[in-house]
């Protein structure tokens, strides 16, 4: 009797966890030109649907609509003439498969001290031990250090992997980061797979000797964790109080920081690009701030790792190149042929590309401050959707099979665009 209590509360639990996507449907919306394309950020900062992928013309978009906001924005859509299809009627249904999916691999799963599996998605409390154990297995390689605290008090930590505890100056910098969307769950595997062959699994020894590393797996603890337990597409810190009365809450961490700030984002606090109070308000950006602060004269390469879409972009987020774009674009292009290499031929080939150029305006962008901090070569990686179509779990939902793959592949983009940009580094400036 007891044991059937527990099962009926564990459904309970799935159940009401995504209720609040009960009816909800993905949409994908196609478009010919600019004008639709500004239309369809129209609809998202009106409606407020969650849009997972822009489209553009030749690549269709896709967006999370709302029940109670589906008669509406289908409406919209046909007074402008714009195509559109239903790809996902019932997204919790997926939800629910995913749970399912992720619970088995977690069951089957054999763990030990020295690493993670790469068959299921792990927690934050999960993550934040594994690198405590690292600390204490390898302290000749790993530091833990905490760069602050969440909104909600989580500890914000992140490694330094170093043959020579950062002391040496003249070795450069490579910085790397993930889930600073909450909903991005399948970015944790690339940089939890970096750390695995810097440190456990070392079978390219010159990536430890000749470079620093300084990898934050988890850049947004709080976000993340409410994906986990009560809204799986949530894309924001869990920052609140903004005004009285005010039901929304946080902030996008991707908007936050001090690089052209609010200038194409939302000021709306209801929006998943909600910029926040101002330039590095929230605890989240600020340690990415602090840790560039300290190590960005240093920094060769800086990697903000999200999903999905299969590409590699830089910035500057309003369209201006950097001056260094030919590099940049050069070294992007090497990283995505490198991936495009080992990937499992029914994803797409990554394309490279400045932020606006490829997507849409974008200001305070953690990839933008990253040059702006100091970082020699700074990108924004979109990992590929799992398969990339219709007939399985897509967009920022993940399959087991897939995860393993996932920090396979973007491995190998990193070491192209680590020893690339160590190449390039000079200490003396």
């Amino acid at each position: 009797m007891r044991s059937l209590l527990v099962f009926c509360l564990c459904l309970y639990g799935v159940w009401a966890k995504h209720e609040a996507y009960d009816g909800s449907a993905i949409y994908e919306v196609s478009v010919n030109n600019v004008d639709e394309i500004k239309y369809i950020n129209k609809l998202e900062n009106e409606l407020f649907v969650d849009v997972f992928s822009h489209a553009m013309p030749g690549r269709p978009g896709q967006v999370l609509v709302p029940k109670d906001k589906r008669d509406e924005f289908e409406a919209a859509l046909k007074d402008f003439g714009l195509l559109y299809k239903v790809v996902q009627d019932d997204v919790r249904k997926q939800l629910e498969l995913e749970d399912k999916l992720l619970a088995a691999a977690s069951a089957r799963s054999n763990k030990n001290s020295s690493r993670l599996s790469f068959d299921t998605i792990h927690t934050y409390d999960e993550v934040d031990a594994y690198l405590e154990e690292l600390g204490r297995t390898y302290p000749d390689v790993v530091t833990v250090v905490v760069a602050g605290n969440s909104i909600e008090g989580r500890p914000i930590k992140y490694l330094r992997i170093s043959t020579t505890n950062f002391q040496d100056t003249s070795k450069p910098v490579v910085m790397m980061q993930s889930l600073l969307h909450a909903r991005e769950w399948i970015t944790l595997p690339a940089t939890l797979y970096a750390i695995q062959k810097l440190v456990v699994d070392v079978t390219e020894s010159d990536l430890v000797n000749n470079i620093d590393w300084i990898i934050l797996p988890v850049a947004n603890p709080d976000g993340y964790s409410w994906t986990h337990t009560n809204a799986r597409f949530w894309r924001k810190n869990r920052a609140t109080g903004f005004m009285v009365g005010d039901f929304c809450a946080g902030v996008d961490l991707n908007r936050n920081f001090d690089i052209h700030w609010s200038t194409a984002s939302s000021g709306s606090v209801c929006s998943d690009t909600f910029h926040g109070r101002g330039p590095f308000s929230e605890p989240e950006t600020k340690a990415i701030h602090d840790i560039l602060a300290i190590h960005g004269s240093r920094v060769a390469l800086f990697l903000d790792i999200h999903s999905f879409g299969s590409m590699i972009l830089f910035g500057y987020g309003n369209g201006v190149l950097p001056p260094n774009a030919l590099i940049t674009n050069l070294v992007g292009v090497n990283m995505a042929q490198a991936i495009d290499k080992v990937k499992w031929p029914q994803n797409r080939n990554y394309i490279v590309g400045n932020i606006a150029h490829v997507l849409y305006d974008a200001s305070g962008g953690a990839s933008d401050y990253g040059m702006v901090a100091g970082a020699l070569l700074s990108y924004t990686y979109e990992l590929p959707a799992f398969n990339n179509n219709h007939n399985t779990l897509n967009g920022f939902l993940v399959d087991p099979a897939f995860i393993e793959q996932a920090g396979f592949e973007t491995w190998e983009g990193i070491k192209v665009g680590a020893r690339a940009a160590a190449s390039y580094f000079n200490p003396s400036k």
